[in-house]
């Protein structure tokens, strides 16, 4: 999970919605790993401690509550003095006490301190399982991911090993990891990570007696959604955060769950469905979602007004956007952050942009003067700072003494590096010479070593060439198992194509005619190449399967879903829209598992999303229960149904082909047929691409009942 520090650095369109992003991530957070760091030192970390270093623990925590954190931080220095706490341990919760005081680099500092420390038996093990938690958020949310690698990587190895380390532990350092992987392009890896943290979630609220796995498994959640919701992940984003919608419902049925938290929890999964939904073009359902966000208490604090933001500025609602910032500096007061240029960036020039945009001269005029008034406070606090955390690296509070023996050692160490380099200069001519000799006896080899090279070239060409001609025979047999012939029967219209991105893919499609009952699906499965081809094949079959006994679409789902699940190792999903429609009433039952909501041409001719519930998709989690809805009758309103390839299809600058201009390309496109339909489709994406390759597997159906 994130801890909160400043600098974050993420992939956002404009310079303007990094900063918004930066700050709300920064404001959603705080709550949450107070909460967190709460829960971590309570009840169950004082048992397991020995008699001694538990009183220390149960005496800071409890000066914790109180947020005493002046007095914390004279108790470790007396605690350790007398033997009571370890130095890591120690360092631990100096740590904390500057987190909790918002401090984050000098915590920071304390956190790598005692990383360094030796730890000298089990309870020092389960302190640094706690530091590296820490320390490996606090690095990811202010973007150094490699840096939070390093911290969460070995600390997971070092719990293998010992076997020392909770539930709780792995959950959230493999949380952190999923997160950075992501970040750095790493989707497998990511996606394996956020399912093993999940796991443990899992055993962690099976085996706890109390509510608190629930609340913390919610929590991790939240990260998760925020991880794939900052890289624009929109889509996957949205699994996440029914998930978090999902345990936060777990969570309120248990009997000693604190119900302060449900409303704040249901806001922010509010207002990041709202973000996400936003993202991926859907502007209706995100404007419900914010309209959902807006009935919760939480969107009537001061932070809850700040974190609404993010969604305000991406649909242009600045003038929303401009009123909420009036809690800004109750919201900074109320966090105890001082006036530093970090927070001038992260919160005072958006409250200036917001005012600007929404044509607010005069409150924009006193933005900026406040920016002003505050600069020259905020770089002597940014000196002061860097002085204290040059002071906590080198304690140069009393140790002028000691910096300087460290002084003289590394002259002494400047000196012997001279010694050294001498000596290898001496043995670079040495080894030079004696290498120089042997170069002239290999020179008598190379050519029969240059002959074997070509013999190998020929030898990997040709194997080369088997592999291509045996992914060409796997494409075939892919596109035999999707119908290509499509059935001549009165009022009835359908076509469709699939266009994997690579060989093979993981696009899907699938239609039976069973009297006047047409079943049909189309679907996406997650990665590409041959493991999407492999799940795409067992999906057509299921769904082939269950359709010929009958089945309606929401059961189809549920058993493709049980069936799917088991031994899914690998974490492969598929999202799917499966409908039956009636060729003589025109009436459509469907269920849409996570998938693109298809277009409709309405009766007034225009093409619009078809508004629906948003379930999981198949093969994700097991026990789902998918819902069905239904259109009274379709008769003569063409259906298009697609997968992200089509409106996600990027040209040589990464743009995008974009719901607006698909939606743009119907109403312009009149209707003949649905083969020409989606050869219309098919050809403005190719203009739109210039050459580009496919970047997704792009598959298109089109259904008309008359």
């Amino acid at each position: 999970m994130f801890v909160i520090l400043k600098n974050i650095t993420t992939f956002v369109p404009s310079s303007r919605q990094f900063d918004m992003r930066k700050s709300t991530i920064i404001l959603t957070l705080i709550p949450l790993l107070l909460l967190v760091l709460a829960v971590s030192c309570g009840k169950t970390g004082r048992q397991e401690r020995i008699v001694k270093s538990g009183h220390a623990d149960s005496v800071l925590f409890d000066v914790g509550v109180e947020k005493d954190y002046g007095r914390m931080l004279v108790l470790v220095d007396s605690f350790e003095a007398a033997g009571d706490l370890s130095t890591l341990d120690a360092n631990r919760w100096r740590g904390v006490a500057y987190y909790r005081q918002g401090q984050y680099r000098k915590s920071e500092q304390y956190y790598w301190k005692a990383l360094e420390g030796k730890a000298k038996g089990d309870e020092d093990m389960l302190s640094y399982n706690k530091v590296a938690r820490r320390l490996s958020e606090l690095l990811l949310v202010r973007g150094d991911y490699e840096g939070s690698l390093r911290v969460a990587i070995p600390a997971v190895k070092k719990m293998d090993e010992t076997g020392i380390g909770s539930d709780i532990d792995y959950a959230i350092l493999l949380n952190n990891i999923g997160c950075c992987q992501l970040n750095l392009g790493q989707d497998k890896e990511a996606n394996e990570s956020f399912l093993t943290a999940r796991g443990h979630y899992a055993n962690r609220w099976q085996s706890d007696s109390t509510s608190r796995g629930f609340q913390e498994a919610v929590i991790g959640t939240v990260y998760t959604s925020l991880a794939y919701i900052n890289m624009r992940r929109y889509a996957e984003s949205i699994y996440w955060i029914d998930r978090t919608e999902m345990l936060l419902n777990m969570y309120r049925q248990r009997p000693d769950a604190r119900s302060e938290y449900f409303d704040e929890y249901q806001g922010r999964i509010e207002i990041m469905r709202a973000v996400a939904r936003q993202g991926l073009g859907q502007k209706e359902e995100a404007a419900k979602a914010y309209q959902a966000f807006l009935k919760t208490d939480y969107s009537k604090t001061g932070t809850g007004h700040i974190n609404a933001n993010e969604y305000l500025v991406a649909a242009q609602r600045y003038r929303e956007a401009a009123d909420n910032y009036r809690y800004l500096d109750q919201v900074l007061s109320d966090m105890g952050m001082e006036e530093t240029l970090d927070n001038i960036q992260l919160y005072m020039l958006p409250k200036y942009t917001s005012n600007a945009e929404a044509g607010r001269k005069d409150s924009a005029l006193v933005a900026g003067k406040r920016i002003l008034a505050v600069l020259d406070s905020a770089i002597t606090i940014q000196k002061n700072s860097t002085t204290a955390e040059m002071a906590t690296i080198y304690d140069t509070q009393g140790k002028e003494a000691e910096i300087a023996h460290q002084q003289a050692d590394l002259a002494r160490q400047r000196l012997f590096s001279a010694l050294i380099a001498l000596g290898l200069v001496v043995t670079f001519f040495s080894v030079f010479i004696f290498f120089r000799y042997r170069s002239a006896k290999r020179l008598e080899h190379a050519h029969e070593k240059l002959q074997q090279a070509y013999d190998k070239l020929e030898e990997t060409t040709a194997a080369k060439e088997r592999i291509e001609s045996e992914l060409r025979i796997a494409r075939d047999i892919q596109m035999s198992m999707v119908p290509n012939i499509f059935p001549d029967q009165e009022g009835l219209d359908i076509y469709a194509v699939i266009e994997p991105a690579k060989e093979v893919g993981g696009d899907l499609y699938g239609y039976l005619l069973i009297g006047d009952k047409l079943y049909f699906t189309l679907g996406d499965v997650s990665g590409k190449g041959v493991p999407a081809s492999l799940f795409m094949a067992q999906a057509t079959r299921l769904f082939r399967t269950l359709a010929a006994q009958g089945m309606l679409p929401a059961e189809i789902a549920t058993r493709m879903n049980a069936a799917l699940v088991e031994d899914n190792e690998q974490g492969m999903f598929v999202t799917m829209f499966l409908g039956l429609a009636d060729l003589n009433t025109g009436h459509l039952e469907f269920c849409n598992a996570g998938h693109n909501p298809p277009l409709m041409k309405d009766a007034s001719g225009h093409w619009t999303f078809l508004e629906m519930v948003p379930n999981a998709p198949i093969g994700m989690w097991p026990g789902l229960q998918f819902k069905e809805e239904h259109v009274d009758s379709i008769k003569g309103m063409p259906l298009l149904v697609y997968t992200d390839g089509l409106n996600e299809a990027e040209n040589r600058e990464q743009v995008q082909f974009g719901d607006d201009r698909l939606i743009e390309e119907l109403n312009h496109t009149t209707f003949k047929n649905a083969k020409e339909v989606i050869d219309k489709l098919m050809a403005d994406v190719k203009q739109h691409r210039n050459g580009a390759a496919p970047n997704d597997d792009m598959t298109m159906m089109c259904i008309k009942i008359s």
